[in-house]
């Protein structure tokens, strides 16, 4: 996931950057944000809703194990718009009335490792896909968050170290806004369905031009046979 920044990023402190050939470790993530509308706008500076964006491990692993901050900027309106956090929980908590385009970037603990950069659209109003919206203590609550994941393609020895030792983030229950095998298993529903009907489409497409040719073919011949009735050869001269 995530673009890739400027590669003539220094070495860390994996003893050169020794590279674990043949070996790619994927580490799941989650990320996106959560709205709560205020009772009233708010008379100060007309902002509806408070949100948190936010990045964080899909499994219950402390990612600050390998991530040594993620930085999240902000809409140029806002006081500060480069937001850095270095430990988790890695979010950022604001107030507003408008959506935007949140760009966050992944810095790790290696700097022979490149960080990434995603975006994500901040979501302060219901959408038919992407969100979902739910009453939390009589407040109307706007969810959107993203499964996505990081794969680090021969990490440097180092920092493979860090990606295979992490530790649990909680000992309770761990649990995401977004049930995201409930998300899968419609997915792969909706993809299905996508497949029957173009497969029954293709197949009226292909009946349509069959009843085409044969509707052509037959045209042929009756005009063959009114050009024979008349005389006409095929090529539009009379017959001898």
């Amino acid at each position: 996931m995530g673009d890739f920044d400027d590669p003539s990023t220094p070495i860390g402190p994996s003893g050169g950057g020794q590279r674990a050939r043949g070996v790619t470790v994927i580490k799941p993530i989650v990320y996106g944000s959560v709205s709560k509308t205020f009772p009233k706008k708010r008379e100060l500076d007309g902002h509806t809703h408070e949100w948190t964006v936010y990045v964080k491990p899909f499994a219950n692993e402390d990612m600050s194990n390998y991530v040594k901050k993620v930085q999240f900027k902000l809409h140029e309106s806002y006081a500060n718009p480069s937001r850095v956090v270095s430990k988790p929980p890695y979010e950022v908590s604001e107030t507003g009335w408008g959506e935007f385009e949140v760009q966050i970037k992944i810095h790790f603990n290696d700097g022979a490792e490149r960080p990434i950069t995603f975006y994500h659209v901040l979501k302060l109003f219901h959408s038919p896909t992407g969100t979902s919206t739910a009453v939390v203590q009589g407040r109307k609550t706007v969810i959107s968050e993203y499964y996505d994941e990081i794969i680090f393609q021969e990490p440097t020895q180092y920092i493979h170290t860090l990606l295979t030792t992490t530790r649990p983030i909680t000992l309770g229950a761990y649990k995401h806004e977004t049930d995201f095998d409930d998300r899968r298993r419609q997915t792969v529903e909706q993809i299905r369905g996508a497949r029957t009907k173009v497969q029954a489409e293709i197949g009226d497409f292909k009946d349509k031009l069959q009843l085409a040719r044969e509707t052509i073919g037959k045209f042929k011949q009756e005009l063959e046979r009114a050009q024979r009735e008349k005389g006409i050869g095929e090529d539009g001269l009379p017959l001898k």
